[in-house]
């Protein structure tokens, strides 16, 4: 079994132009962590979570990330910490899909 479960996890998402697919990478008492695959055009609304802490790791492609009243486009590798309470989304804008990780720590 490989330590890394990246990979497992979103081997079988290929969502469709406009949809985002998710999995779960890691969940424990405190912490975790999603991969989200955006298809062109596929958007993760923007929301917050008032008790804990979001980190983006984009790991593919270039998404446009939204925090509170900023969005700025990341190319892979990149990584967006939202604080608590932040409003925070991605959008896919581009032609190629996109692949972020949000880790949500500690859980409410």
């Amino acid at each position: 079994m490989s330590l890394d479960g990246y990979a497992d996890a979103i081997t079988d998402l290929d969502p469709d132009h406009g949809e985002v697919e998710t999995a779960e990478v890691v969940v424990t008492d405190d912490v975790l962590v999603k991969a989200f695959v955006l298809a062109p055009g596929g958007e993760v609304s923007p929301h917050e979570h008032g008790d804990a802490t979001n980190v983006f790791h984009v790991l593919e492609g270039s998404p446009t990330v939204v925090r509170e009243d900023e969005t700025e486009r990341i190319d892979a590798p990149g990584v967006v910490h939202n604080e608590r309470g932040d409003v925070h989304g991605a959008r896919n804008d581009s032609d190629e899909r996109a692949v972020l990780t949000a880790s949500l720590c500690p859980l409410p």
